[in-house]
């Protein structure tokens, strides 16, 4: 009679190991867009030569300087004058389209509102698109002028003149 017995088999196990490094593709640099708006539009302090008279425009384009056409006097007296600056932080390479509405309205402090039409921007008018050249850790700015249609002093008396607009950055 033959007797079977059943014997442990052994089993070797090796385990390789490669010194603790381990390989992989790079990390993909962000994709998303952050914007910050780091500075509001300002026009200063203006008057106008006469109370009854056509009133004019006040511009500053998105360098910051500021001129008058019309009856508009420029004072120099705070608040001073300024371009908005939005800070764009987006990968290097990508481009961006922004846009944005031709105008918006500033209401008074003591009633009356003005028209303010938007822009242009440094790269552009709305619907541009801009490349960005900086890498991921770099910001790059926008600086965004304005015009300001101003008319009697009925119409816009003395104050302060508030008010937002909107900026769309679409990253491509």
């Amino acid at each position: 009679m033959l007797l079977l017995k059943k014997l442990p088999i052994p089993v070797l196990v090796i385990l390789l190991t490669t010194g603790g490094i381990a390989f992989s593709q790079p990390g993909l640099p962000p994709r998303e867009i952050s914007i910050n708006a780091t500075q509001a539009l300002s026009f200063g302090s203006f008057s106008l030569e006469s109370l009854s008279g056509p009133g004019g425009t006040v511009t500053v384009d998105w360098q910051g300087n500021r001129t008058a056409t019309g009856q508009i006097v420029l004072l120099s007296s705070a608040p001073s004058h300024q371009a908005a600056i939005f800070e764009v932080n987006l990968c290097q390479g990508r481009s961006v389209i922004i846009t944005y509405p031709s105008t918006t309205v500033l209401t008074g402090s003591n009633g009356g509102t003005l028209l303010m039409e938007i822009g242009p921007t440094e790269k552009g008018v709305s619907g541009t698109s801009f490349q960005v050249n900086t890498d991921c850790s770099f910001v790059t700015q926008l600086r965004v002028g304005g015009k300001l249609y101003v008319e009697n002093n009925q119409a816009n008396p003395g104050g302060y003149y508030t008010g937002n607009f909107y900026i769309t950055f679409n990253q491509q």
